[in-house]
């Protein structure tokens, strides 16, 4: 699964798609806490993330969710710059 950002503790993964169901989503690690994020509402889809990491992801995924999801569609993926 690669990486695709790491900031703060927080390490942001995608699945590839074959492997992975719809809606687009990505995968965010911290510390023993793992959540699956949906990337159009920043919904919590399964798990769990302390509020304050999932405050970070939802606004990294509101700067960078045009790639997330053209990274969806083509299964290309490349590191994007970490929340600062």
């Amino acid at each position: 699964m690669p990486v695709l950002s790491r900031f703060y503790g927080i390490i942001i993964k995608m699945y590839f798609q074959q492997a992975e169901h719809n809606p687009p989503h990505i995968h965010a690690i911290y510390s023993e806490d793992t959540a699956a994020i949906d990337i159009q509402t920043g919904e919590i889809m399964e798990g769990f993330l302390p509020p304050k990491a999932i405050s970070m992801v939802r606004e990294w995924i509101t700067l960078n969710k045009t790639e997330l999801l053209n990274m969806w569609d083509s299964q290309e993926f490349k590191a994007l710059p970490p929340l600062e």
